[in-house]
């Protein structure tokens, strides 16, 4: 059997794929921030942090405080980055405001 450079090529093109395909699905997936937990007690949220990475963010859902867990690489650990109650943040307001006088007519 005598294999051209043709063929020769095409089966290393093949195999060459086949290698890469395989990889591709064994590839462990990385960390995705998009996943949401809700339950009675708390919500945990992730999301990507403006100097880069991702940060969990933990609500507790009977007082409304909030707190921001980034990840440290250098010390493989979770770290408080903040913690503040919800309506603070969202400005303190207790409902809907009013609409303004006058509105409508």
């Amino acid at each position: 059997m005598n294999l051209d450079k043709r063929t020769f090529i095409l089966g290393v093109l093949s195999l060459t794929a086949v290698i890469l395909f395989a990889a591709n699905l064994l590839m462990p997936r990385g960390a995705v921030a998009d996943t949401a937990i809700y339950n009675d007690s708390y919500q945990l949220q992730t999301g990507r942090v403006n100097g880069g990475g991702e940060a969990l963010y933990v609500t507790e859902n009977r007082t409304g405080n909030m707190a921001v867990f980034v990840y440290n690489p250098t010390s493989k650990s979770l770290q408080a980055v903040a913690t503040k109650n919800v309506m603070a943040a969202f400005g303190g307001g207790g409902g809907v405001p009013a609409p303004a006088r006058g509105y409508g007519r």
